[in-house]
């Protein structure tokens, strides 16, 4: 793993923050302005709802979904109904951030890190933010509060704690884009079960007849990228490998506005051995479709592991799930990532 003292830095290139190319000048001239524009963010939430950025969070709804005073409505969201009726944008925003709240209270409690209450907020905050600038996802109760802890403990400034977990939802977010009728992390399971039915047809084939072939049992270990799975400390090992394992130099060009420059050094040629190993097996194969993540194929080998226990045990999808749980606190990262890349070279040659 990368040595504690060094990864927030290190995550922040394998999440795509920077160009591993650019000198620290350029790097400390773009964090100023992300900085920035984190600030503008928050000030322009804090205009709306002073608690933001106070030191404190809210665990109570404070306004209706028609835009009306809430049970625990405070003088300022009062204050904002009086002046006439409010913007949807906004109605939407002030009704995610008690379930934030709820939420960062329940987050990684057993770390001494959250036993201080400006950590607490801090987490609070971001997700606040990030609610009200991603209008299409804005915050969803399912993982995302531990998505942004680690990023929250490793960096010791908020905005930069802030990009690290927008970068990370950038790939994440399908997972937590829901419709009426659809909850984004569907197109995964799918993508699960079309993986298990190459790699271990019995076993799908026995999750099909008890009715778990949608491979809904897997949802939080998509999600939260198996958080609850592994220790604190395991779990940050484990991203860090699959985040190494998938890294394309060219990320940090996929995430900013093309310039003239980034478009010209998006051209050059990389060598092959710039990219993650499970990347490189990904870019041999010439095809269309938008390539399956490592998650996946992770999912896949927790399964294939208790392939045994789970035609023989399990007689309904409460056995699957049971019989998952107790992997928890047993499972080796680097096992783990070392079996998905074998069970996807198989996939790939299907």
């Amino acid at each position: 793993g990368i040595h504690p003292t060094i990864r927030g830095e290190v995550w922040e290139f394998l999440l795509g923050c920077f160009d591993p190319k650019s000198t620290y000048e350029e790097r400390e001239q773009l964090r100023q302005q992300r900085r920035e524009q984190y600030q503008k963010w928050k000030n322009d939430c804090r205009e709306i709802f002073p608690v933001v950025g106070s030191g404190q969070f809210i665990t109570a709804p404070v306004i209706t979904e028609d835009g009306g005073d809430g049970p625990n409505s405070t003088e300022i969201v009062q204050e904002l109904i009086n002046r006439g009726p409010l913007d949807k944008k906004i109605i939407d925003w002030l009704l995610l951030l008690h379930q934030i709240g709820l939420d960062v209270k329940r987050t990684d409690r057993s770390l001494v890190f959250y036993e201080k209450q400006e950590n607490l907020s801090k987490l609070w905050d971001i997700l606040a933010v990030y609610a009200w600038i991603d209008t299409d996802v804005g915050y969803c109760q399912a993982g995302m509060s531990d998505l942004c802890s680690p990023m929250i403990i490793l960096l010791d400034d908020e905005a930069d704690s802030f990009w690290c977990f927008e970068r990370l939802m950038r790939r994440l977010r399908g997972n937590f884009r829901c419709t009426e009728s659809s909850v984004g992390v569907e197109t995964q399971l799918s993508h699960l079960a079309a993986v298990t039915q190459v790699i271990d047809p019995k076993l799908h084939q026995h999750l099909e007849t008890l009715g778990g072939g949608d491979y809904l049992f897997a949802v939080r270990m998509l999600m939260v990228l198996f958080r609850r799975e592994f220790s604190f400390c395991d779990s940050l090992y484990l991203w860090e490998m699959m985040w190494a394992l998938e890294y394309d130099p060219d990320l940090f060009y996929l995430y900013e506005e093309p310039t003239p420059s980034l478009e010209e050094s998006k051209k050059k040629a990389k060598s092959m051995r710039h990219y993650g190993k499970f990347e490189r097996e990904n870019m041999k194969i010439k095809t269309d479709e938008a390539p399956l993540p490592i998650s996946v194929f992770l999912v896949a080998s927790v399964l294939k592991e208790k392939s045994t226990k789970l035609l023989h045990e399990a007689r309904g999808l409460d056995d699957v799930v049971k019989i998952l749980n107790d992997i928890t606190g047993s499972l080796d990262a680097k096992k783990a990532c070392n079996e998905a890349i074998k069970l996807h070279k198989k996939y790939l040659k299907k």
